[in-house]
């Protein structure tokens, strides 16, 4: 749409090609970017593609050479004003006001929450949206802006556009900015303390999970001393009930996206489903006292310093990958080679520190591509440790490594024919044009880059099993600058 945009407002006239279920979604985009006049023809989505193309060529061709007409060429911002405090009467009234639902067509009118998750929320008062100021220096009225430069790919790997410190935040699907009061009041709603504010500030500087418009509400990785400060649960349960900083501070991203990105199931966003593993709220922190000599933390990883305390903002599309197994296997192969794993890696009575990695990474890329999230055990980074992975860079390099397989096999997948541009980008490993290489060339199904794809973050517990999760790093934010 942006590129639309810029051609609609240089004269030159454009037709987009939609699904007919896409036109209300369509029609409040071009209000958004500012061309509310946008000429588009609905497609199908089950007509044979030369059918199809003979139904709509003609109306994209008349759409295309027909000049813009006076009202088509009326452009500007749609830039609706977003209210301070939503609400103003009696508590009882304001509970009532907040738990609003609406019908909402594109989902066969069932209820849509109007400014919550769908959850009970705490009721966002002058009081307690000024108590919940306590928790940082920032003015009220500031704008969420990027508090330090985001490195390019080349220098800080698996992020690929430069950005820098002070732009403003750009909340999705509606492209709104936000202040820091306007983040409180939501930060109360979800029923975060003072305390867990800088975090929730963090959170907000990343977007709140709401990426492209249809973040889920985010996922979020924490590391630094904030998770002992706040009281954070890193041990058992800890994507569980139970714990207040966990659970709140982790709802607060689906809260952002709705009330300031401005989230409405097929009206601003195109049809999402959704993702139980985001759902609710996920959030994760780093037991970095368990680590191994010469692991970084999560936050060293990133470029900050060991007492630095960051959120990463997490991509975990899809939930435990990779091969399934008893805590007690695990034990059984480290401890004396004996058990499933034992057997699978054909170590059998031989004592330990055997290489998990293999066994774990057997056929995850059959059902997916890209890379993945380890979660381990004080005990699983110590035997990775002693066998031999002496850094979690080792280990990513190592799984980026076994995520090769050849060309012939990586075009019978389905998302590179839309990161490779059709087959006519340039594959990165060799440098040669994709339509140039040979079937038998081998390429990683892991993702470009082993760090950008592949993360490790230690836990506490000790039962010997593994969470894994789809997605590697991602882009790091400051919690101290927001204090």
């Amino acid at each position: 749409m942006p590129y639309l945009a810029d051609l609609e407002k240089s004269g030159i006239p454009t037709v987009l090609i939609d699904l007919t279920e896409e036109d209300t979604k369509v029609r409040h985009d071009a209000l958004l970017y500012g061309i509310p006049e946008l000429r588009f023809v609905p497609a199908s989505r089950r007509l044979p593609g030369p059918e199809d193309v003979d139904n709509i060529l003609g109306s994209v061709i008349e759409g295309l050479t027909r000049p813009l007409t006076a009202k088509e060429k009326k452009s500007g911002a749609w830039t609706p004003e977003q209210p301070r405090i939503l609400f103003e009467g009696t508590l009882d009234e304001a509970q009532d006001f907040y738990q609003q639902t609406e019908k909402i067509q594109g989902i066969l009118n069932a209820d849509f929450a109007m400014y919550t998750d769908g959850m009970p929320i705490i009721v966002p008062t002058e009081e307690k949206v000024k108590e919940m100021l306590t928790g940082t220096s920032h003015k009220p009225d500031e704008i969420i802006s990027l508090q330090r430069n985001i490195k390019p790919l080349t220098e800080q790997r698996g992020f690929v556009r430069e950005r820098k410190k002070g732009e403003p935040v750009i909340f999705m699907p509606m492209n709104r900015t936000a202040t820091v009061e306007q983040v409180a009041v939501n930060a109360v709603m979800a029923g975060c303390k003072p305390e867990f504010f800088p975090m929730v500030l963090a959170i907000a500087e990343s977007g709140g999970g709401t990426g492209d418009g249809r973040g889920g509400g985010g996922a979020f990785l924490v590391s630094g001393p904030i998770y002992k400060e706040i009281g954070m649960n890193v041990s058992y349960g800890r994507f569980g009930p139970g714990n207040p900083a966990n659970k709140t501070i982790g709802r607060v991203g689906s809260l952002l996206w709705r009330n300031l990105g401005g989230y409405k199931e097929t009206v601003s966003t195109i049809m999402t489903y959704g993702s139980p593993v985001t759902n609710g709220g996920f959030l994760l922190a780093e037991y970095a006292e368990a680590l191994p000599p010469g692991w970084k933390g999560l936050n060293e990883e990133l470029g900050f310093k060991k007492n630095e305390s960051i959120i990463m903002a997490a991509r975990p599309g899809e939930w435990g990958l990779g091969q399934e197994h008893m805590p007690g296997v695990y034990r059984s192969l480290q401890k004396s080679g004996h058990g499933a794993i034992a057997r699978f890696l054909n170590v059998k009575g031989l004592p330990g520190p055997h290489n998990y990695i293999d066994f774990i990474t057997d056929g995850i890329w059959r059902t997916m591509e890209g890379g993945f999230t380890l979660v381990f055990v004080p005990q699983m980074a110590e035997d990775m440790f002693n066998f031999g992975f002496k850094t979690k860079q080792a280990i990513y390099d190592y799984m980026w490594k076994k995520s090769f397989e050849p060309v012939k096999e990586y075009r019978m997948r389905g998302r590179p024919d839309f990161h490779t541009n059709g087959w006519m980008s340039i594959e990165k490993t060799s440098g040669k044009h994709w339509k140039e290489l040979p079937d038998d060339y081998m390429v990683p199904a892991g993702g470009d880059d082993p760090f950008a794809s592949f993360c490790i973050i230690v836990c506490d517990g000790q039962e010997t099993a593994s969470q894994r999760f789809s997605g590697g790093h991602g882009p790091a934010y400051s919690v101290d600058d927001w204090r």
